[in-house]
């Protein structure tokens, strides 16, 4: 057999629990967003319906297979993805993009199974005991890992789903050993990068970085060539900012409030904010939202779920959700800490911060507080592509902790 059944420990309940409440929230509040709309939008329900059936038995089959599978099969699932990630610049579709493959009425979008694949790579490399993150070398590979695929995804374009992929790549590395000073000074070029617009922000930034690393001791080995990368990201960042797409700058430049687009970018915003802001403590009911039902959110059953989740069950339900969600990483980490593999507790971070990153940006982006990136909410949004990736990390998450015992 594939799969040793006696070895296998019981799932975690609790964290099953979570995940089923999320798939019920989520099938709710779809059934709302498209009750009654255009034939088009009305069958999505259905067909989520269908996408979670077949997410339950992906699960299953995940959660049984031996991670050493997993570690056997992560360069050519790679490499794999990489070539669907490039095919689809060439033979994609989309408005203005080339992010799906379509066949007829179904869209498969190679991003999503790009970040499972990437995912399984960088644990791979970061779980070879012959790493070490102190070299320089060592961590320049693992960061390669996960730049091919941001590129490819970028030029698609799709900056928000390019973003998952940075931001995996360095939980996953600190969990495997990198260094908290390290982890410092990869994370202050992004300072650096934000900080760029204004003279004065930037100087503050710079000085900050360099206190740091002077307070903790660090001699001008380090110090000298941190600060010349950081002047220099700070000499660049304009250049990368005349790269974006219009629709990009705007997006950014509507967040910080520095362009006013009530009629755009800035409508959806503003009509997700008035969703939520009008379900109050209990919310309006289920079916009963006025912005929801009139229409008046943009992607509400996609992008925007979560404001018709706060106009109909209010501010106790997005709690409860909110909950359900902390619940599900929080079993997770600790699946994870428990984990005798490497190998499998490596995953099961990278899985965590996967859901735990569209999380926070589709919920910021919702109430204004971060750009409208695109990002699905997961287990509640419509999509099959993306229901179907996080619905995978749960199976390897479950599959983490029934081998928790077991050494790869």
């Amino acid at each position: 057999m594939l799969w040793d059944r006696e070895d296998l420990k019981k799932p975690d309940l609790i964290l099953l629990v979570a995940f089923a409440g999320l798939l019920l929230v989520g099938l709710m509040v779809i059934y709302s967003a498209t009750h009654g709309a255009h034939p088009e939008i009305s069958q999505n329900f259905a067909k989520q319906v269908i996408w979670i059936l077949v997410g339950l038995g992906l699960l299953a089959l995940l959660s049984l297979l031996p991670f050493k599978l997993y570690h056997e099969i992560a360069i050519p699932f790679y490499i794999i993805s990489i070539l669907l990630l490039i095919a689809v610049l060439f033979v994609g579709g989309g408005t203005g993009v080339k992010r799906w493959f379509i066949f007829g009425p179904v869209r498969l979008q190679p991003s999503e199974l790009a970040k499972i694949a990437t995912l399984l790579l960088l644990a791979k490399y970061a779980a070879n005991a012959k790493r070490d993150f102190k070299k320089i070398k060592d961590i320049v590979v693992a960061f390669a890992i996960v730049i091919l695929p941001t590129l490819l995804i970028i030029k698609q374009p799709d900056l928000g789903t390019s973003l998952v992929f940075i931001a995996m790549v360095l939980p996953v590395l600190f969990w495997a050993g990198l260094s908290l000073f390290t982890v410092f000074l990869l994370l202050a070029p992004l300072v650096t990068l934000a900080s760029a617009f204004t003279f004065y922000s930037f100087f503050i930034a710079i000085v900050l970085i360099v206190g740091v690393m002077v307070v903790s001791g660090r001699g001008p080995k380090i110090i000298i060539p941190n600060f010349l990368l950081n002047i220099g990201v700070g000499i660049v960042t304009p250049i990368l900012w005349e790269q974006l797409l219009g629709y990009q700058k705007s997006r950014i430049l509507t967040f910080i409030g520095l362009e006013q687009d009530p009629q755009g970018l800035g409508y959806q915003v503003l009509q997700s904010k008035v969703a939520i802001g009008s379900g109050g403590l209990w919310g309006k009911g289920w079916m009963q939202g006025t912005q929801t039902q009139l229409r008046f959110l943009p992607e509400q059953h996609t992008d925007f779920i979560f404001s018709v989740l706060g106009e109909e069950f209010g501010f106790l339900g997005v709690c409860v959700v909110l909950a359900l969600f902390f619940i599900l990483i929080w079993r997770a980490l600790l699946i994870a800490q428990n984990s005798k593999n490497l190998f499998a507790s490596l995953i099961v971070i990278g899985a965590c911060t996967i859901i735990g990153f569209h999380v926070i940006v589709n919920t910021g982006m919702t109430v204004g507080i971060m750009p409208v990136t695109g990002l699905p909410l997961p287990f509640l949004s419509y999509g099959g592509s993306s229901l179907l990736t996080n619905t995978a990390l749960i199976g390897l998450i479950i599959n983490a902790g029934r081998r928790r015992f077991q050494y790869l």
